[in-house]
């Protein structure tokens, strides 16, 4: 392809979610991610809060599946964001960013289509750590007023159980990440991602 032809090619658009378990890591790496790259950025939970009219740090510790966590308020809330991404990328953003526990293979293979339908590149990351560090990392919330995440132990031992863990071969656009690091060393690894490389 000439050089004046491929100059003028026009940007590779990239949907990246950032997925896992609570305190898994996947939020503060993907707010950080997203302000490395100046690019918008969708939280479930801040999204999900905010479809109920409540504010982002409102604790809201509602049984498994009830409440604001139902079902139906679950494919609102992931719809939302589909919804909110699709507008980015028709006002022109190349990436957007999505951080959400995408627990359900259907919910990430709506991704998939979305991203099919709007000729985007979808770069999944399964957000992962030691039950130690979960543990710890769910005791700092516990104690933050600020923290906009209603994750408890008890609904991490639920998704020990029923998330549907990405498997390489059927879902090889998930790759998996240990969220131990250092964030800035995370942002350094991501960055070196092929599906992030133009």
């Amino acid at each position: 392809m000439p050089l004046a032809e491929s100059a003028s090619s026009p940007p590779v658009r990239r949907l990246v979610i950032f997925l896992g378990m609570t305190a898994s890591g996947k939020s503060t790496l993907a707010q950080a991610w997203a302000e490395r790259q100046r690019v918008p950025y969708y939280n479930t939970d801040r999204v999900r809060k905010e479809l109920v009219g409540l504010q982002a740090t409102d604790r809201r510790p509602d049984g498994i599946g009830q409440g604001i966590y139902s079902p139906a308020l679950t494919a609102q809330t992931y719809q939302e964001m589909l919804v909110r991404a699709q507008r980015d990328f028709t006002a022109g953003a190349t990436m957007v960013v999505l951080d959400g526990s995408y627990s359900l293979r259907a919910d990430r293979d709506t991704v998939r289509k979305l991203a099919r339908e709007a000729d985007v590149r979808p770069c999944f990351f399964y957000c992962c750590c030691s039950q130690e560090v979960t543990r710890q990392r769910l005791s700092l919330r516990a104690a933050d007023s600020n923290a906009v995440s209603d994750g408890r132990w008890e609904i991490y031992l639920h998704q020990q159980q029923s998330f549907a863990l990405p498997d390489a071969t059927t879902e090889p656009d998930c790759l998996a990440l240990n969220t131990e690091a250092s964030v800035e060393e995370l942002l350094k690894q991501l960055a070196a991602q092929p599906c992030l490389q133009d």
